[in-house]
């Protein structure tokens, strides 16, 4: 995505303009002829549905029930998630799955069910089959959650992967959340959603879709729980909600509706149960821990096309150090390769870079190169002739390398579903290392081009390892961007072993957290797109992607003064947070907005470098727990059902409460609170909620509200770490955890806990440790007691 539209004014001009289009023709032409031979028709089909049950086995945390057509593997693991596949698939191989799965429950026990049924009684869910297929899924209580009716499949007649359908049913008052990155969240209206990892080819809106990261994981939040569900395959498809109606007809309720259409793939399925945090914990031990940032990364980024080499990151650095604002990294695009791109550096613009970024380093600024896979298709290119010898890039199936147009003109691609090119690629970060860059930003990795937006720039007849047991890209595209960034880290581990990695990825799937983050890329420029910006990272953090966010000012246009502080304001309480050079109107620095700008922004990016403590600590609970940063207001009380339906503010953590202006010209705003007291942080005038409040939000600042009882580690004016706590409720107590790390090595710090009450009539915060409580190690300041 980066400076796509450079690439668009080249073509509309010159002799330049001329060969590129030549060459995109070519390209795309070339797919549809290899696809055309690589990809005969399906021809006739037969539709098979399971049929009745014919016989039982018994076995670890369930069975297998075999139907006259299908047979139905179904486990409860210890951890409470539940199983289940059809046509005899397991849990493996799987590319969401992290290491091995958990062992069964052995307590979950296959029962005899009534009218020829069967079911899995567990301590947290009851599984019931019912003798033609369905499969439900219900409470301890026995409160139905979700009913998969009974599978459809079409299987070629002449061979080849079936198509499949699976219909299901869930509570009239269930909302959906999730599916990945979608503009139009973060809770899913009725429609259609398409499950293939795609660039747009242009700035997306809001109806946009699908966008980089799509997933087929729903998590929906019903009365009598919430609940995730996981379809584990990567093929593409769509899925069709349809929201429920109660009292709908004669007083009956009107069930929500999904209906999930694949071309291939087993048909499996994970479904975990219970609050919010507990559905996101079991999922993160199903896809592992979140990737731990370095310090660093959690603080004020920049983005710079790399066009005007070390002078100009020169500028953006020493504009940011004279005007007083906190910058922590730079990041820089394909202006900073040569033509050959992938791991080269231009000379001529970064004569020095390794003297740069040491220089930058010592003023506690770290550089981060994008990289693409894409790779220049030319003898004499040190990373082509390295894959060429080694046998890593992607083939069609008559053997022939398979190539496309990016940045370095025409290009191959590796296959990072082979584990001996994922090390192969990861080696090649050494180059990067050496030219003193800190981290990585992955880019065009769905993977497109310029000859495929909207589609791969592979064909679909493209062969894939997979790890072994070979494939098509049909099967490949949507897990692509997730091995290259495993490739990534596990390069960088291997490299400077002695540092977290810090990677982010503008295409992924599931389980994309294990190796890093993620960003919105190509949002329009304009206040649709910054609701889709909250919206995307409110809905991967769902998906159990806890570190993403946006570009500050969007990615296609000049944004207005008002528009940038507005995004700049709700960026600096969102993880990953960056501004960026606009490509068009060649700002993006708050200095460049105006005077009123720059005095705004000065305070959100006080206010994130004072909140840098709180953001560590939350990124040491998110690897712990798989609890996201940015939770909807509805985390704590799925229960509340006006809280499901508000999109326009969001949780951070436990304590602090953001409600972002997203509409032109707003100085106040209506926040809904969800129950407990909450604090305005600008003028700490307390509130009961469960409510609604109207309060002013100046241009200087947007509303937050500080949760009553709440401890938030910030920085204090000397650097150091110091404690914020909101008092409590008289006759009620308090607390919080405080992760105090500021490095970026593997030790892992001790968490501290701290407790909160009343002594008479002023405020006590303690540590809380084995030995019982004993004076914080920090310096307490207490806030709320003047807005009782």
């Amino acid at each position: 995505m980066e400076g796509r539209d450079l690439v668009r004014s080249v073509k509309a001009v010159g002799s330049a303009g001329a060969a590129q289009g030549l060459r995109t023709v070519r390209a795309a032409w070339r797919r549809r002829r290899v696809d055309a031979a690589g990809l005969p028709p399906r021809g006739a089909e037969r539709a098979r549905v399971p049929g009745l049950v014919r016989k039982v086995e018994p076995g670890p945390g369930g069975g297998v029930v075999r139907f006259a057509r299908s047979e139905l593997r179904i486990m409860v693991t210890v951890n409470g998630a539940v199983f289940w596949g059809w046509d005899g698939a397991g849990p493996e191989p799987s590319y969401a799955l992290a290491d091995r799965w958990p062992e069964p429950d052995p307590r979950a026990s296959l029962e005899p069910d009534t009218e020829g049924g069967w079911r899995v009684v567990a301590e947290r869910v009851t599984v019931v089959v019912s003798r033609h297929g369905a499969v439900e899924v219900l409470t301890p209580g026995g409160v139905s959650l979700r009913r998969e009716l009974p599978p459809r499949w079409w299987d070629p007649v002449g061979g080849g992967p079936s198509r499949w359908m699976q219909r299901s049913e869930v509570a009239a008052d269930a909302r959906f959340f999730g599916l990945g990155g979608r503009a139009s969240g973060p809770r899913l209206r009725e429609g259609t959603y398409r499950l293939w990892n795609r660039d747009p080819g242009r700035a997306f809106r809001p109806d946009e879709d699908p966008l980089y990261i799509t997933m087929p994981v729903q998590l929906v939040v019903a009365d009598a729980a919430t609940h995730l569900v996981f379809h584990d395959t990567s093929w593409d498809g769509t899925v069709t909600l349809r929201e429920g109606e109660e009292g709908a007809g004669s007083g009956h309720d009107r069930t929500g509706m999904c209906e999930l259409r694949l071309d291939g793939g087993p048909l499996r399925c994970w479904m975990m149960v219970g609050t919010p945090a507990r559905v996101l914990h079991t999922w993160a031990t199903l896809t592992g821990a979140p990737a731990l940032p370095p310090a660093w990364a959690l603080g004020h980024h920049h983005a710079h096309r790399g066009v005007g080499g070390e002078q100009e990151v020169r500028r953006i650095v020493t504009g940011c150090q004279e005007h007083d604002l906190p910058l922590d990294a730079v990041h820089l695009g394909v202006g900073h390769f040569d033509e050959h791109q992938v791991f080269t550096v231009d000379q001529e613009q970064f004569p020095k870079l390794p003297v740069l970024a040491e220089d930058l380093r010592r003023d506690g600024i770290r550089l981060v190169s994008l990289v693409d896979p894409a790779v220049r298709a030319e003898p004499g290119n040190a990373v082509y002739d390295s894959g060429s010898a080694e046998d890593v890039f992607v083939k069609d199936a008559s053997g022939q390398l398979v190539r496309g147009v990016a940045w370095p003109g025409e290009s191959v691609y590796p296959d990072f579903t082979h584990a001996r090119v994922r090390a192969w690629w990861g080696r090649l970060y050494e180059e990067r290392l050496g030219q003193g860059f800190a981290g990585f930003w992955h880019d065009m990795n769905e993977p497109t081009s310029f000859t495929a937006f909207g589609e791969s720039t592979l064909p679909r007849s493209a062969r894939h390892a997979l790890e072994g047991h070979g494939g098509d890209h049909r099967e490949a595209h949507n897990v692509y961007a997730l091995c290259m960034a495993q490739a990534a880290y596990e390069g960088l581990r291997e490299l400077a072993s002695e540092e977290r990695p810090f990677i982010f990825s503008r295409s992924g799937w599931a389980g994309i957290q294990r190796y890093g983050g993620a960003w919105s890329a190509g949002v329009a420029t304009g206040w649709p797109g910054l609701r889709s910006s909250l919206s995307l990272v409110m809905g991967l953090g769902l998906c159990g992607v806890p570190h993403s966010g946006s570009d500050v000012g969007g990615f296609d246009g000049s944004p207005s003064p008002e528009l940038y502080l507005r995004w700049l304001q709700l960026g600096a309480y969102l993880p990953l947070f960056r501004t960026r050079t606009s490509l068009r109107a060649g700002r993006g620095a708050p200095w460049e907005f105006g005077a009123d700008v720059l005095t705004h922004a000065r305070v959100a990016l006080g206010e994130r470098r004072r909140l840098l403590p709180y953001f560590m600590t939350l990124a040491h609970l998110a690897r712990r727990t798989g609890a996201p940063y940015v939770r909807p207001l509805w985390w704590g009380a799925p229960e509340d059902r006006a809280l499901r339906d508000c999109e326009d503010a969001f949780l951070l953590g436990d304590c602090l409460l953001v409600a972002p202006v997203l509409d032109p010209g707003a100085d106040r705003r209506a926040v809904r609170l969800p129950r407990g007291r909450w604090y305005d942080t600008a003028t700490e005038q307390a509130y009961e909620g469960p409510c609604q409040v109207v309060v002013d939000a100046p241009l200087s600042r947007i509303p937050v509200f500080a949760r009553a009882g709440a401890v938030v580690p910030v920085r204090g004016d000397d650097g150091g770490l110091e404690l914020e706590a909101w008092a409590p409720a008289r006759g009620r107590t308090g607390g919080g955890l405080v992760v105090p790390d500021a490095g970026e090595g593997w030790e892992e710090p001790e968490i501290e806990r701290y407790v909160m009450r009343w002594e008479g009539r002023r405020v006590v915060v303690e540590r809380e440790g084995e030995d019982g409580v004993s004076e914080p190690p920090h310096p307490v300041r207490v806030r709320g007691l003047q807005g009782r």
